[in-house]
């Protein structure tokens, strides 16, 4: 508990409000380069997800704060976009240097407000740092096309442009990584931008923009609201807003797709998920079923990459014992003790929806190999925690599989043949990813063209592609036309101009150098 409230004071000395003998820290306000305290009279109670106590609470921003934050992106919009592409590149280089040197710090603090273990909020960070790496090649992100001689005299070439303002609204289950996708991007193209963080996590963003300012983005730049609805819906309606990147729930981002898209603005949504595992028999076993229950139940299930269905196929059915017998040896724990491979659920309303759809499973048919409802954490007793759990015997119209559970759980359904996996992993509505293990090249090549999947993995579990590329979910999982990051992401946060021009070469003057005394009024 001691070192718990170490790290909770080393972060307020960063960037939280004033501490008092009666009071947890506040989360402040980021407008126009200031830190600032709202005068917000509601509250949100941030709890550590390992103890449930209050280690902080976050502010619901009013209408004001709100508007004085996106009125610092448009004041601060004109001389960030003429910036030199250059110089804006400086100060991301800058930028990604110190979120290197303050890694472990902000992967304590992920820790504390999040839940997830010490090494998977490093992972967290670092998936982000390597975005903000690729926002540093801008300058070739950012070229644009020409034909000369099109006709005689007349050229076309066109260039990208930044939009004015842009914001981002981000989930609880990666505090530094998504908001590494959305701000970035968009203010390196020369866009600034509006953030808001979760509500539950708000603390890593914070820092993260206090060490943007440490690299030199002007004040105006990048600003960060709090809130929940009221905040979501302003970031919807605001007129001078012209592009919102959503990470979260198909609930929030349908609605945010379609509020904002009437609204007139550019939204990408990724959504949920329901990523299938299809294990073929000629697969390597021992590497597919530690790769299977690293996929399933790291980060406590609370990723929308998470391989969370596993479809055996023919003798692969067999191996089902002794995938339950490793995810057994998994250690449920507090994430800052050494080796916890998974931490507690964000909420008490998480661990209770898990174990809610678990039930569902059991009632509906499935069989439970595995039982994580349960498990008790010496010391952390408190604390919103579930173990693996695997469901087997699962059919494709059960509640467990139809819903995301977003929990350390694994459903298991069975195949007799590649084409009958593909025909469930294609019937279902999600898009996200997908993954096949197989030692065989045909039968790889076969199910990455057909499946109908945004992101396929091939002996690769949770196929996330690094940042060069773009993040595709698809079908229910993703509504917009542009992805995050890599070229898609450029795309999205810039306009492309064309223009054609025509100088003809009869109106050039050719004239020769004066070499005489030059005569003025003389006829």
């Amino acid at each position: 508990m001691m070192r718990l409230e170490r790290i909770v004071r080393a972060s307020a000395r960063i960037h939280r409000a004033n501490y008092s003998s009666s009071a947890v820290p506040k989360t402040k306000l980021f407008i126009n380069g200031q830190f600032v305290d709202s005068e917000t009279s509601d509250w949100i109670d941030i709890h550590n997800p390992a103890t449930s106590e209050v280690i902080g609470q976050v502010p619901l921003a009013t209408q004001s704060e709100m508007e004085a934050a996106v009125k610092s992106c448009e004041q601060a919009f004109p001389a960030w976009s003429d910036t030199s592409i250059l110089n804006r590149q400086q100060i991301f280089l800058r930028y990604q240097q110190l979120i290197k040197d303050n890694l472990k710090e902000l992967a304590r603090l992920i820790t504390l407000e999040q839940g997830k273990t010490l090494a998977d909020a490093e992972g967290d960070v670092f998936r982000g740092l390597q975005v903000v790496e690729h926002a540093c090649s801008v300058t070739s992100l950012m070229l644009g096309e020409t034909l000369p001689s099109l006709t005689k005299d007349m050229d076309t070439y066109t260039f990208r442009l930044p939009l004015g303002v842009c914001a981002g609204i981000a989930p609880f289950n990666f505090p530094a990584m998504i908001p590494l996708w959305m701000f970035p991007m968009g203010m390196v193209c020369g866009n600034t931008y509006l953030m808001k963080p979760s509500e539950r996590v708000p603390g890593a963003t914070m820092f993260l923009a206090r060490l943007l300012q440490d690299a030199g983005a002007p004040d105006g730049t990048l600003n960060i609201i709090h809130g929940q609805h009221a905040a979501v819906n302003f970031i919807c309606d605001y007129p001078s807003i012209r592009a919102i990147s959503f990470v979260g729930s198909n609930q929030a981002g349908e609605y945010i797709y379609e509020r904002g898209s009437r609204n007139g603005k550019r939204v990408q949504s990724n959504m949920g998920a329901k990523n299938h595992g299809v294990v073929m028999p000629d697969a390597n076993k021992e590497n597919t079923l530690n790769q299977l229950v690293g996929a399933a139940f790291g980060a406590a299930g609370q990723r929308c990459m998470a391989l969370s269905t596993a479809v055996l196929v023919g003798e692969a059915k067999k191996w089902l014992p002794e995938l339950v017998e490793r995810a057994k040896k998994l250690r449920v724990n507090s994430g800052d003790q050494p080796g916890a491979d998974l931490g507690p659920l964000i909420s008490k309303s998480a661990k209770q929806r898990v174990c809610s759809l678990i039930e569902s499973g059991v009632k509906e048919g499935a069989t439970l190999l595995l039982d994580g409802r349960n498990v008790k954490v010496k010391g952390y007793e408190n604390g919103n925690f579930v173990g693996p759990t695997i469901l087997a015997n699962v059919t494709p119209d059960m509640t467990c599989y139809k819903e995301e559970i977003f929990g350390p759980v694994l459903v298991v359904l069975e195949a007799d043949n590649l084409d009958e996996a593909i025909n469930i992993v294609n019937n279902n509505p999600y898009g996200n990813g997908t993954a096949i293990f197989t030692t065989n090249g045909a039968t790889a090549r076969k199910y990455t063209h057909l499946a109908d999947v945004g992101q396929v993995g091939v002996n690769v579990p949770i196929p996330v592609p690094l940042p060069m590329f773009s993040f595709t979910g698809s079908r229910a999982s993703f509504r917009g036309d542009t992805n995050f990051y890599g070229k898609q992401g450029v795309y999205f946060y810039t306009q492309l101009k064309t223009v054609t021009s025509q100088w003809k070469e009869e109106d050039a003057t050719v004239t020769s150098p004066a070499v005489v005394m030059p005569t003025m009024g003389r006829s």
